[in-house]
């Protein structure tokens, strides 16, 4: 697949991948001029109307939409690849950093049940991505499935949190890798850091955070293969380090640390599984390397469960290990599990886990270079960001106008922001977006445009309000009343009845043709249940920065992102004004 121009009296050349014009990022009619923008504004709430109510099919998410990158990525990856990525891509800073941050502030002793908890929420969700990423095998993920199954404007709300997710979350490990690079050379916390006056958590400036960024997307940029070689080696060396911890720390126990087991309560096990559920979030990464999959089918499955259960299990037993170490007031928040081993007189140990701990989360970073740059690719080739960042270079395969994006974001915020502003803000983005996924699965099963009758279809809506609102109640009433009764006793009731309403009264409409979720419409109404239960289980700041957040989405979709989709997706009404415009040769546009 590669893109053709025209050159003088019709000559035709291959484009070069490096271009800079404003065709490449503002191609749509709605941009032409300025007489056209002002057109197209006049028009905005019929376009929304649009945008709301349309939704994209599986053939062209899979087929259509690829071809706006002119190239093809390559196939080169198994379920081995996936495995590694999916152990890589996840265990990091959640589980070295966030850890012992959690058990000191929220959980104590009973941080292994925030895991739990997270855990099993984390699950459900890999559930419902797996059967998305088998049937839809995209590099988009979940912008593409709730592009299918939501619509565009539910699917634009997405991916701005996506892109929210990948730049905040490349950030916060990164300044991770920062605190356990100083505590392997046995420097002061923060000596690395540039001290500023600037306000508390943003005084700290941090360039190691972005030179390991930058050299992490360089990798990315140069082989999809590559990465997966270097990962399966750092991977392998983390899991020697896993396993010491696991092993070490039980040797060293001292049962008498996990009294009191629970110093903050039971919402405080909810508190930290909101937060610590950032550890979990990098699984849905494999699900954008379906386009580089050999055999989706039988691949992504054995990759994303696979590596998820084993990674849910490890994660509860260094939970354990770490509160039985150390007395939860005394573990460090920065560097939790090496200054553990060194109070027990392991000095050289913290030093093993310090690397192990670098090594882990340089996998992370590497794989998130590679999964956040296929969803912006994705997103790109809708045209909700400019096309250019939707450009697979010719000779790597690779999206380097997509990496480059998220690098340079994450570069700039991990730059000056520290951890713990970044966590809560991340555990919310990543929590809407995994809730979207279940609801998105429950319509795909439920429903199919023209065959599905609109009584059936009014049913699926009311239960799916339902579903959500009672599960917001739920959370609700613990945020209000944590000890209390009452309110469970309406809320949970209501959500096995909206649930049971969609087993027992609605035929499903969709069956998978591989391999789906068990026990529909259960596992995901359970699914969106435990995610809303741990947003709401997050402070009020991180709500107040993710309104914060939204409402600058809408803004940008209002004025740009509407209306670049809303022309992307009505093009193939003009088929020769599209070949004037793109000055391309047999090519009128997806």
């Amino acid at each position: 697949m590669g893109s053709m121009g025209e050159v003088g009296d019709g000559e035709i050349q291959p484009r070069g991948y490096w271009r800079w014009s404003k065709q490449d990022f503002l191609p749509e009619e709605s941009f032409k001029t300025w007489a056209s923008y002002r057109s197209a504004l006049s028009q905005t709430c019929f376009r929304f109307k649009d945008r709301l109510t349309s939704r994209s099919e599986d053939a062209n998410e899979i087929g259509e939409m690829r071809k706006q990158s002119e190239n093809d990525m390559k196939r080169c990856l198994t379920w081995w690849d996936l495995t590694w990525f999916g152990f890589g891509s996840v265990i990091g800073a959640g589980i070295f950093v966030l850890t012992g941050q959690e058990a000191h502030d929220h959980a104590g002793p009973a941080i292994v049940l925030s895991y739990v908890a997270s855990g099993v929420s984390a699950l459900l969700s890999v559930f419902c991505y797996t059967e998305f990423a088998v049937e839809i095998p995209v590099a988009g993920g979940s912008f593409a499935y709730l592009r299918i199954e939501l619509g565009d404007f539910a699917a634009f709300i997405t991916a701005g949190n996506i892109l929210l997710e990948s730049i905040v979350g490349s950030a916060a490990v990164a300044r991770a890798w920062t605190s356990y690079f100083t505590n392997l050379l046995n420097r002061p916390k923060n000596s690395l850091r540039i001290h500023t006056n600037l306000r508390e958590g943003y005084n700290l400036l941090d360039p190691i955070a972005v030179a390991v960024l930058a050299i992490a997307a360089t990798l990315a940029m140069i082989s999809t293969r590559k990465t997966s070689v270097f990962n399966w080696i750092a991977s392998a060396i983390n899991t020697v380090v896993i396993l010491f911890v696991i092993i070490a720390g039980f040797a060293n126990a001292d049962p008498s640390n996990l009294t009191p087991f629970l110093p903050y309560g039971v919402k405080g096990i909810f508190q930290a599984a909101a937060i610590v559920y950032f550890a979990y979030g990098g699984f849905d990464n494999i699900a954008t390397m379906a386009e580089e999959t050999k055999n989706p089918s039988r691949d992504i499955p054995l990759g994303l469960l696979g590596s998820m259960s084993i990674v849910t299990v490890i994660y509860c037993l260094m939970a354990l290990s770490l509160s039985m170490m150390q007395d939860y007031r005394e573990i460090d928040t920065q560097a939790a599990y090496s200054v553990a081993f060194q109070s027990l007189g392991m000095k050289w140990a913290k030093y093993l886990v310090a690397l192990g701990a670098l090594k882990g989360m340089t996998t992370v970073l590497l794989v998130g270079a590679l999964g956040q740059a296929r969803y912006v690719t994705h997103i790109a080739r809708a045209h909700m960001i400019p096309p250019w960042f939707a450009l697979v270079h010719p000779k790597t395969g690779t999206p380097i106008n997509a990496t480059l994006l998220i690098t340079i974001s994450s570069g700039l915020i991990a730059f000056f922001s520290g951890l713990d502003v970044l966590t809560s803000l991340l555990s919310l983005s990543t929590l809407f977006i995994f809730m979207m996924m279940a609801v998105a699965l429950l319509v795909r099963r439920y429903y199919v445009t023209g065959v599905t009758p609109t009584i059936n279809l009014l049913k699926l809506v009311i239960f799916l309000l339902v579903i959500v609102a009672s599960s917001m109640g739920t959370s609700a009433y613990w945020g209000l009343n944590p000890n209390g009764w009452v309110g469970y006793a309406i809320t949970v009731p209501l959500w096995f009845l909206g649930t049971a309403g969609i087993a027992v009264f609605l035929p499903q409409q969709k069956t998978p043709k591989v391999w789906g979720v068990p026990l529909v419409p259960w596992l995901p109404s359970l699914s969106i249940a435990t995610n809303l239960f741990l947003m709401g289980s997050l402070g009020s700041a991180a709500f107040i920065r993710f309104g914060v957040c939204t409402i600058l989405m809408l803004v940008y979709y209002v004025f740009f992102g509407l209306h670049a989709t809303y022309d992307m997706a009505h093009q193939q009404q003009k088929p020769e004004s599209l070949k004037f415009d793109d000055g391309e040769t047999g090519k009128t546009g997806p």
